[in-house]
């Protein structure tokens, strides 16, 4: 399953191919935030990411209230979390 989850942009590291690197619970990977620019996403702003694409900007309790939903379900967060890191491309 494939679950979009929550992660804090940290910085843009490739403004020419729209990469930013965020923190998902702790692990720090770049993502890709076209889809978010024209909602003027910056740095410390939350977003749902999914398959490495930011879909859309969260407020910091939505964004929290996602993470601590996903815990509660059966391992889905550390699933998804296992599975970037295993894909991370720092």
């Amino acid at each position: 399953m494939c679950l979009g989850i929550p992660g804090q942009i940290l910085e843009f590291v490739d403004d020419e191919r729209n990469i930013a690197k965020v923190d998902v619970s702790g692990i720090k990977r770049n993502v890709n935030v076209s889809l978010v620019k024209e909602d003027n996403v910056s740095i410390g702003d939350w977003v749902l990411i999914h398959v490495g694409f930011a879909m859309s900007i969260l407020d910091e309790k939505e964004a929290q209230n996602t993470l601590n939903f996903l815990r509660e379900l059966d391992g889905s967060l550390e699933e998804e979390i296992s599975m970037l890191k295993q894909s991370d491309i720092n």
